[in-house]
């Protein structure tokens, strides 16, 4: 009996000596979590009920920040349409190409690993500059998207000056600089067990069923992990409004991050920024719980009930 109890104790003793150990590895993400994101998360809340020039001394206004962000702001509702609205084509878009992408790659092809560079490049391209070379593309005169649809009897498309291309054709350039998705996506593809594969195959399904009941499901973690990934990137996109477009033709482009790039840098009106980045940051919030919550019903976790 005594020696079970101090056996006993060398594995308290163990076990809290392990956790100390570690906490104190932890310390260091904890400190970079505290310090990079809450704190500057919680001065954004605390200086969105306050009118602030940046030179002056905050002055508090309550909720007066808010009232006039629903209610009389003539740029907030279109920028939160937009913002929605190219983030359901940039990443859905996104999500089908780099998959499509990823699955080609995975296949036994001649110089395998140059493609797999080629598609992967525009991920580490400056972003403003990526965005200025497709403007040459798209470009009414002498751009090559215009070239081709004249060559075959179309007329011409001011894709940048457009409201109704605006979106969809950033939302293009979003879609083909990807290629971290693709990078992911093939390397869960390279996971699938080749066993569920063989047995598929047994069974008689073509490849098109081993794909929806064999890969898909196995990919099901890796789809939702990117899913997020991208829905939180393209919903803070910025560079697009900065470099080519400054939030038009009219509001068609007013993505809620260069409207507050505008209140905080042109206005100078850094509290009422804080408030729409508030109320930016909920939004994102809101569709990431989304997904968290119906993300149970379609992901497959191998050796688990989902």
């Amino acid at each position: 009996m005594m020696k079970q109890r101090q056996k006993e104790h060398k594995l308290s003793t163990a076990a809290k000596r392990e956790a100390r150990t570690a906490y104190l590895c932890l310390t260091p993400a904890l400190c970079g979590l505290t310090f990079i994101t809450y704190l500057p998360l919680l001065a954004v809340l605390v200086l969105s009920f306050f009118r602030w020039k940046g030179l002056t001394a905050p002055t508090f206004n309550g909720f007066d920040n808010y009232i006039r962000l629903f209610t009389t702001d003539p740029y907030f509702k279109d920028s939160v349409k937009v913002t929605i609205y190219f983030s359901i084509l940039a990443v859905a878009g996104s999500m089908i190409y780099s998959l499509v992408v990823a699955m080609l790659l995975n296949r036994k092809i001649p110089a395998r690993g140059f493609f797999r560079v080629v598609f992967y490049m525009p991920y580490i391209l400056p972003a403003a500059a990526v965005y200025i070379g497709w403007s040459w593309l798209y470009e009414a005169n002498f751009g090559l998207f215009n070239y081709i649809l004249k060559s075959i009897g179309i007329n011409s498309i001011m894709f940048l000056n457009d409201s109704d291309y605006i979106v969809p054709s950033l939302a293009l350039i979003a879609v083909w600089l990807s290629g971290n998705l693709i990078v992911i996506f093939l390397a869960g593809l390279q996971n699938v067990p080749r066993i569920y594969h063989e047995a598929a195959e047994i069974d008689g399904a073509n490849s098109f069923q081993r794909f929806i009941h064999v890969t898909l499901p196995s990919m099901s973690p890796i789809i939702f992990y990117n899913l997020i990934m991208s829905l939180i990137t393209n919903m803070q996109i910025v560079v697009p409004a900065l470099a080519l477009t400054s939030g038009g033709p009219g509001n068609s482009s007013m993505f809620m991050t260069y409207l507050m790039y505008r209140y905080a840098f042109r206005s100078n009106q850094i509290g009422y920024a804080c408030a729409i980045s508030f109320v930016f940051f909920f939004l994102i919030a809101i569709f990431t719980l989304i997904l968290f919550a119906t993300s149970r019903g379609w992901i497959f976790y191998e050796g688990g009930d989902d």
